[in-house]
């Protein structure tokens, strides 16, 4: 059967994933960019075209960085991935933060309590919206997948569901050295969860640690 992975899911030394206050202008709240900035140099978020047009680094961070592509059939994301709305939908012209060609070339369900039509973007993106508990969730996924591998994209609240429901084989955590102080946290609830796993850690010269959870033989 296929693999659910995370990958490139930052989280800050007190255990954030994102700050508080998300909005349009700010998806990762007060935390701004600090969560995401180990990555910021790879050739990996250099070609996504999402932090400037150099050619990027090839050093340890890239190379867990790499891994988020491929063997991935399709992605599971939160609504507050995908924007910055709740509740309802006001406005269903917006179609996620990633423009008219999305980083994802792949099938993407996205988790809301208000479904909305099926949106095709350029490159292969599709955007299906459903009202699923985790299975269910894995289950339409692994259809759209073709046999290969489903992301679970994130954000925190998502993560963490599919941690609970005991449904992720690999999981890439970036750990971060700052504080947050506030916003919405990974692990709370999952007490226990390194007994799942094998854990890994891998120090990067940027002063983050990347963490690789490997699912243990059930």
């Amino acid at each position: 059967m296929s693999l659910v992975r995370v990958h490139n899911f930052s989280v800050s030394l007190d255990g954030f994933g994102t700050g508080e206050g998300q909005e349009l202008e700010a998806p990762f709240g007060h935390a701004g960019s600090r969560l995401l900035e180990w990555a910021f140099e790879t050739r990996t978020f250099r070609e996504m075209g999402l932090h400037g047009e150099t050619a990027g680094s090839h050093g340890v961070d890239e190379a867990f960085a790499s891994n988020w592509a491929p063997g991935i059939g399709a992605e599971i994301m939160g609504r507050n991935k995908f924007g910055p709305q709740r509740g309802p939908w006001t406005d269903e012209e917006w179609k996620g933060w990633w423009g008219d060609d999305p980083v994802f070339h792949t099938p993407v369900v996205v988790l809301t309590h208000h479904p909305r039509p099926t949106l095709e973007m350029a490159g292969g993106t599709t955007f299906h919206f459903v009202d699923a508990d985790p299975a269910t969730a894995l289950e339409q996924a692994r259809a759209l997948a073709g046999g290969l591998d489903v992301r679970i994209g994130g954000g925190v609240g998502t993560v963490r569901q599919f941690l609970r429901a005991d449904l992720i084989d690999r999981m890439h955590i970036v750990l971060v050295p700052i504080l947050l102080g506030r916003g919405e946290r990974l692990w709370d609830g999952l007490e226990g969860l390194e007994e799942r796993f094998t854990v890994e850690a891998t120090p990067s010269p940027l002063g983050v640690t990347h963490l690789s959870f490997t699912r243990r033989p059930r």
